[in-house]
């Protein structure tokens, strides 16, 4: 599996969404950068970025096989937290239930709850404000990709999409991305017991693909979970609100930090 690693420290395991790769989670570097003491290390999942998926990924569950043969294989039994956006929040969560007390703290950007899109809570499709000087400007496939998911356009925005979301929209392995859609969900929902480590779950407001009120069914299971639902943000919550995403995940390091301390301690 391939990967991207910054920084020394503590790891921390960043996985991303579906048909994109490591790099739409680069953005929050600084934040990372800014906090001492981690490890970052960024995954490309099986048939997206740099790492190829043979036959033998042929749903999630083989996505998650991988995830914890990496696991095993870089961080042996070190503690580690994970950050996982979209389907990376899904499979962040079933690591959080395969690997238990070795999982310092979880972070869930957009995650998917209901692998099932018809299960789904989404709001209807929006965007708050049009930016004809941007979009008119972009390739029409660009364009399209972009106005698919922008909420707020802007510059500014455009170029977070095109550095972060575009080049892994261009080169994910579509047969293997059809295997694994065709059997996405997992065999079972990955909250079986409480997870008492630091938690963060960040939502869109204006989230067409996975929703935000999905996310709030997942607090019984997460005692010390922060929730945040940020307007004027989508899918791309992160891109669309960063500095208060940023925020967020200051808090949640710094959440992290004091539980250790603690432990060691006790």
């Amino acid at each position: 599996m391939h990967s991207v690693t910054h920084g020394e420290g503590t790891p921390l395991l960043m996985i991303h969404g579906f048909c994109v790769d490591h790099r739409l989670l680069l953005s929050l570097e600084p934040v990372f950068a800014a906090n001492g003491g981690w490890q970052r290390v960024y995954v490309d999942l099986p048939g997206m970025g740099q790492t190829p998926a043979g036959p033998d990924i042929d749903g999630s569950e083989a996505v998650v096989a991988g995830i914890s043969a990496f696991i095993k294989e870089t961080f042996g039994t070190r503690p580690f937290a994970v950050l996982g956006n979209s389907f990376g929040g899904l499979l962040a969560r079933r690591v959080v239930s395969d690997f238990g007390e070795q999982v310092l703290g979880l972070a869930l950007i957009c995650p998917v709850v209901f692998p099932n899109h018809a299960d789904r809570d989404v709001p209807v499709r929006t965007v708050l404000r049009r930016d004809p000087a941007v979009t008119e400007s972009l390739d029409p496939e660009d364009a399209k990709d972009y106005g698919d998911m922008a909420v707020v356009e802007s510059q500014e925005n455009w170029e977070l999409f095109r550095d972060h979301a575009l080049p892994g929209l261009r080169a994910f392995d579509r047969r293997a991305i059809g295997r694994i859609a065709a059997r996405y969900a997992l065999d079972s929902q990955p909250e079986s017991t409480e997870y008492p480590g630091p938690t963060l779950i960040i939502a869109g407001r204006q989230d067409h693909v996975v929703g935000y009120q999905d996310t709030f069914k997942l607090l019984g299971y997460y005692p010390r979970a922060t929730i945040s639902v940020l307007d004027r943000a989508g899918h791309n919550v992160h891109l669309d609100q960063p500095e208060v995403v940023r925020s967020l995940l200051d808090d949640w390091l710094d959440r992290m930090s004091m539980s250790r301390i603690s432990e060691l301690s006790s």
